[in-house]
Parts: C-alpha cells; sequence; structure tokens
C-alpha cells in the first residue's frame, strides 16, 4: 500500500494511470457544466 500499488490513489498518481479510485477530468463533463450556465442566466 504505497506509491508502487496500482490500486490506490497515491500509486496511480505515482505511475501516471486512471481509473475508479483516480478519475480523469473529462471535458464532457466540463462542456455540460458550461452550458448550464448560459441557459440559467
Amino acid at each position: 500500500m504505497g506509491k508502487g500499488d496500482k490500486k490506490t490513489r497515491r500509486g496511480k498518481i505515482f505511475l501516471g494511470s486512471f481509473g475508479n479510485t483516480r478519475p480523469k477530468k473529462s471535458k464532457v463533463r466540463k462542456e455540460k457544466r458550461d452550458k448550464a450556465k448560459v441557459q440559467a442566466k
């Protein structure tokens, strides 16, 4: 359970991988949020 462990968040950061523990920020999510702001105004 440390930097070498792929299943932990710290390990994923160290190895530079993504998954359920460390999801990537997706562009789709950001675009939806921006559209919602525009419609709200």
